[in-house]
């Protein structure tokens, strides 16, 4: 059974992954907005998360942290391809390790939301919300801590008018921000408890 078990674990592992994949290949996962990518990789990261748990949201979170850390090597990002000139190794951990950290952190909420929900619904859409609203708490908070003095983000805080590091985050995040959260509760929360129902794990 545990055998059967692992088979069915890996194979749903690897059909999330090859989405992420796809999504980069066919740029289905993030679209320009500015300086940012507003991520849609979130949704299946989530999905992951809810199904499967943390480990399996931290591991769908590694794999879209690597395809962004391609992006600031290669220069496709704007902003983490200057990052990556100013240090390799931060930029590793915003792009790579930021992600693990969300992946693994939507599991653990959606474990305590279903403990908390009566319904055994609400918590597959207040999972899917929370995440890109987390991806981007720690994406952008990272950016803070690490890069805020540097002259390129001083440039887009002298451009947003922007008094301070929290509102600069909320000028620079802005609609995108709200878009992202909508379509992983909307579409996130939709699939996972589908998908939740069909397997008879709701």
């Amino acid at each position: 059974m545990k055998k059967k078990l692992d088979v069915r674990y890996l194979t749903e592992l690897a059909l999330l992954v090859a989405i992420i994949l796809v999504m980069k290949l066919t740029g289905l996962s993030s679209i320009p907005v500015g300086p940012l990518n507003m991520t849609l990789t979130m949704v299946p990261i989530a999905i992951g998360a809810m199904l499967m748990g943390p480990l399996a949201g931290g591991i769908l979170g590694m794999i879209y942290g690597f395809t962004s850390f391609y992006d600031a090597v290669s220069g496709g990002s704007v902003m983490t391809g200057v990052f990556f000139q100013l240090s390799p190794v931060h930029t590793f951990i915003l792009c790579v390790g930021m992600r693990i950290l969300v992946g693994v952190a939507a599991g653990w909420i959606f474990r305590g939301l279903r403990k908390a929900d009566p319904t055994k619904t609400v918590c597959y859409f207040l999972t899917g919300l929370f995440t890109p609203l987390l991806n981007t708490a720690l994406f952008m908070g990272y950016i803070v801590a690490v890069f805020y003095r540097t002259d390129f983000i001083q440039e887009k805080v002298a451009a947003l008018n922007a008094p301070n590091p929290f509102l600069f985050v909320v000028l620079m995040v802005g609609v995108q921000g709200l878009i992202e959260a909508v379509t992983g509760a909307v579409i996130g929360g939709g699939v996972g408890k589908g998908v939740a129902h069909a397997l008879k794990r709701d």
